[in-house]
């Protein structure tokens, strides 16, 4: 029989994990600035300009990403006439867990699938398809909302969209490096460059993206672990979304319309699961939904 891990003992290994890849993806934007810096304007003027871009990046993010997502999904808002089993599930649940109540969204998909977004809790929803409240039994919706508010209450959502916007610096900066080099051709005493440093250039603008998006995707696996652990603990029922899970594993329309590889990684499943991807172990948004549910089973 396996050994029945606690609650807290998967929370705190994905928590400091999670935090320690966040930092590499800080360090690269730093170490790039640095380069950036050495060649053409100077380290303290390269650093300073990598972190003004993440900023600036950032505040975008932070201030307008949740609306760009629930546009994007074609999500709608739901009520307590409209659907209301969805509605008190929420409104239960989010008193449990000690945080305001979410805004409510429905997509119209008939793929089981649901996910939160939203900067803090006053600024926070959660969504879930119409495939889900229709094939989900209480217990199993339960879970699935349990996770998901999990994610607002871990501030989960708002530390996926801060490191999706630092992977994009990451590979604006690549670039900038890359065509610096290329189309400059002299560093910043006015010498010629090196060959040697364009084909290192090369290199790093094309390794850096997929190292970046690589730990981004790390991450929002750990997140998923951690969210099942917090919403197995908030429902006290790990084994409903075990359930949850299983149905989502075994639908035959997996596939959510509405949801992009820009998105994937909010949903409780990756919605885009069924499309091939090249070396698909490692550009994996989720973890393996068969050892979600196996480590659920042993709370």
């Amino acid at each position: 029989m396996a050994e029945r891990v606690s609650f807290y003992e998967h929370m705190s290994a994905n928590i400091w994990k999670s935090r320690l890849i966040m930092l590499l993806v800080l360090g690269m934007i730093i170490f790039l600035g640095y380069l950036i810096g050495i060649f053409f304007i100077g380290v303290v003027p390269g650093i300073v300009l990598a972190v003004v871009i993440g900023i600036v990046f950032i505040l975008i993010g932070y201030f307008g990403g949740d609306g760009i997502i629930l546009t994007s999904t074609g999500a709608v808002p739901a009520t307590k006439q409209s659907h209301p089993h969805l509605w008190h599930t929420v409104e239960g649940l989010s008193i449990s867990a000690g945080i305001p109540m979410p805004k409510v969204y429905v997509v119209n998909d008939t793929a089981i699938n649901a996910f939160a977004t939203g900067r803090n809790y006053k600024h926070a929803s959660v969504t879930a398809t119409q495939g889900a409240i229709d094939k989900l039994n209480r217990q199993e919706l339960e879970g699935v909302i349990g996770h998901e508010l999990s994610h607002i209450k871990n501030y989960d959502v708002r530390f996926m969209m801060l490191t999706t916007v630092l992977v994009g610096l990451v590979v604006l900066l690549s670039d900038f490096f890359l065509r610096a080099f290329i189309f400059g051709g002299r560093n910043r005493e006015g010498k010629g460059v090196h060959p040697v440093f364009i084909v290192f250039a090369l290199v790093l603008a094309i390794l850096t993206p997929i190292i970046g998006e690589l730990m981004k995707l790390t991450i929002s696996r750990k997140r998923e672990y951690l969210a099942d652990a917090n919403g197995a603990l908030l429902t006290r029922y790990p084994q409903g979304l075990a359930d949850a899970l299983k149905k989502i594993r075994d639908d035959k329309e997996p596939l959510v319309e509405a949801a992009n590889k820009a998105t994937a990684s909010l949903w409780i499943e990756n919605p885009l699961r069924k499309r091939k991807v090249l070396m698909k172990s490692l550009f994996q948004t989720h973890p393996d939904i068969n050892s979600r549910i196996e480590r659920l089973e042993n709370m």
